[in-house]
């Protein structure tokens, strides 16, 4: 019973490699490809969009974030109409505490913005509800975001690129992701081996005893 759980562990963390393997490809395609106009209709994760438009400033979200040194701030997430009056969510970086609803933080003229396109992760049972009248958001979902800007979304997020921005400071997307799947899979099959081996080692000992 107990190897069967180790083997199991270890093709999952195989299935995971895969997951992990094409997940670092996708985003490795996406950050070759050129920028192409935007267009609701367009579903392709990490796909490299530029779009004309206006932000809407009145109506951002701020969704509770920890930046990459584990420091909590938010992420600052704006509505932006196109010209072509389509909605898209802007994930336009990261604040300190701070700094939340600070006019600075929101002084940019550009009515022309480049990024990847995101899709937004569904709330995973750990996240607490979001504190809509408080603007302090937790994860991003359809119904709150409708209540709270009065305007509908597509299941995408468009996280900027701009070199020039740092307040938010846009989040930057690598293929440096951790992917130790293979050690940990090559750990689980290691332990059901020398289980199995000392099964079989006391086994033939009390055949001969």
């Amino acid at each position: 019973m107990v190897i069967t759980l180790f083997c199991a562990l270890g093709t999952w963390q195989l299935v995971r490699l895969q997951w992990k393997t094409n997940l670092i490809n996708q985003i490795s395609e996406g950050l070759k490809s050129p920028a192409i106009d935007y267009s609701s209709k367009i579903q392709t994760n990490y796909q490299r969009i530029s779009v004309n438009g206006e932000y809407d400033f009145e109506k951002q979200i701020y969704l509770y974030s920890l930046n990459e040194k584990g420091k909590p701030g938010y992420d600052v997430i704006t509505p932006f109409q196109t010209k072509r009056l389509e909605n898209i969510l802007v994930n336009r970086g990261w604040i300190e505490t701070v700094q939340k609803n600070e006019n600075r933080i929101n002084k940019t003229t550009t009515t022309k913005i480049q990024g990847l396109l995101l899709k937004n992760v569904k709330k995973n049972i750990f996240k607490p509800d979001n504190e809509i009248e408080n603007n302090i958001w937790f994860s991003i979902n359809s119904i709150d975001v409708k209540k709270f800007t009065g305007k509908t979304f597509n299941e995408h997020i468009l996280y900027l690129e701009d070199e020039n921005a740092v307040t938010p400071k846009p989040k930057e997307i690598t293929i440096n992701l951790p992917n130790n799947h293979l050690k940990y899979a090559l750990t689980w099959y290691s332990i059901s081996i020398s289980i199995f081996a000392y099964f079989l080692y006391f086994r033939k000992k009390n055949e001969i005893l």
